[in-house]
């Protein structure tokens, strides 16, 4: 079982070298993952070219380098919840905004000939349960998406789902058609090769051990290099320790696995979309054909990092619960890691103190909100006011071991709950 990712065997790594020495920026980025490069992005865009980003590691070393790829409209707090939280025109607002989002990662790959195997197919949100109260729940999504946010997403009945599925676990489904997915650390690297032509100074190896607020800017002290700034972005997310204590406490550093498998042959191919696929249990899979022919699956929630060798144990067993006729299917590389979530479920996009901002709490759903925030933050930092709703969103504490024990709870529950409702367990 290969230890590293299936990503990182096909994403060159950029080799940039540390900060050396004393430097000056306008804005220092602290991440090299989406939010800092996306920020970076829309900073350049706007013709600010003062900018250093950090990065402790290499570029998407974090979960930007490793999730599932799927990049969809929303965040992973609910439509309905947006709703009870911020009133109608707030919430479409927002919403409508996370549909811009997916436009512009496409706009910036096709803009900067990033090659990163973008499939358009759209996101199939398929029914797990296929009972009438769970049709019932399914068409009462898509209504409230029509009549609330304006936004269409196309009912599939059972049979199609079939026929690009060969599986008989699933009903029907919910099409999102302007979801599309791709290989999202072979984004992060070509997405920063862009910027670096652009004039993105970038520093890999360069973590931060110090932040201290100096005369009217910042100073941040790194291993080899010192770095002062007159305004900072902290966007390190679950992977940033030691540099601001309250960033910290307000996040869950939670863990998710995916594995890869070998190549399908075309006459044992089981998935016949190009569609990224989900379920709609609390606790779903999602996976998606590669474009080799490979399946990409990834599942499950934990406060536990797993070795290589148990997450593709456990995801091999739900992966049979969908496809069974696959039972001597080879994974070749398993991997996981943290995320970082908030108790509010939506991301954390704020300005901490006076020229000090933080961008993180994406959870599992960053792939168009971490450009969405880059723009918010562009905008920010330039002295445009971030929109009003996020400070319903801020540094919720999270408890430490309390907090990851509770969510790991809820998860359980949640699980419990699937299982209960799930007419063929």
């Amino acid at each position: 079982m290969n230890e590293r990712s299936f990503y990182e065997e096909h994403a060159a790594p950029l080799a940039l070298p540390p900060l050396q020495g004393e430097h000056r920026a306008g804005v220092a980025i602290v991440g090299g993952g989406l939010a800092g490069l996306s920020t970076a992005a829309s900073l350049l865009a706007r013709g600010v070219r003062d900018l250093v980003l950090l990065e402790a590691e290499q570029l998407g070393s974090g979960a930007s380098g490793r999730n599932g790829g799927f990049v969809m409209e929303g965040f992973s707090l609910s439509p309905q919840a947006l709703l009870r939280q911020l009133g109608a025109e707030a919430a479409r607002s927002l919403y409508g905004a996370s549909r811009d989002a997916v436009a512009l990662v496409r706009q910036r790959i096709v803009e900067h000939g990033i090659d990163c195997q973008r499939t358009e197919g759209g996101a199939l949100w398929l029914d797990w349960f296929d009972t009438p109260a769970s049709r019932q729940r399914m068409q009462a999504h898509a209504g409230l998406l029509r009549e609330r946010f304006g936004v269409e997403w196309d009912a599939v009945d059972r049979e199609q789902v079939r026929r690009w599925l060969d599986s008989p676990r699933y009903g029907g489904a919910l099409w999102e058609r302007g979801a599309f997915h791709f290989q999202p650390l072979r984004y992060v690297r070509g997405l920063a090769v862009a910027l670096q032509s652009q004039g993105l100074r970038i520093c890999e190896a360069s973590p931060v051990r110090e932040l201290v607020q100096h005369g009217s800017g910042w100073r941040l002290q790194t291993g080899t290099g010192v770095l002062h700034a007159e305004q900072v972005l902290l966007a390190g997310g679950a992977t940033l320790r030691g540099v601001h204590a309250g960033v910290e406490r307000a996040r869950l550093p939670i863990a998710t696995y995916v594995v890869c498998s070998e190549p399908l042959a075309p006459v044992r191919q089981v998935i016949h979309t190009d569609a990224a696929l989900y379920d709609n249990r609390f606790a779903f899979d999602y996976y998606r054909r590669l474009q080799d022919g490979r399946i990409l699956w990834g599942g499950r929630i934990s406060i536990r990092e797993r070795r290589p060798e148990a997450i593709a144990a456990l995801l091999k067993r739900d992966l049979l619960r969908v496809f069974p006729q696959l039972h001597d299917l080879r994974l070749t590389h398993a991997w996981g890691g943290l995320m970082s979530y908030a108790r509010h479920e939506m991301p954390q996009v704020l300005q901490l103190r006076q020229g000090l901002w933080a961008a993180q709490g994406f959870g599992g759903h960053g792939m168009a909100p971490t450009a969405l925030a880059g723009e918010w933050l562009a905008d920010a930092l330039l002295g445009r006011p971030l929109p009003q709703a996020l400070r319903r969103y801020g540094l919720q504490p999270v408890y430490g071991a309390a907090g990851l024990l509770a969510a790991q709870a809820r998860y359980s529950w949640a699980e419990l709950q699937d299982w209960l409702s799930d007419p063929r367990r």
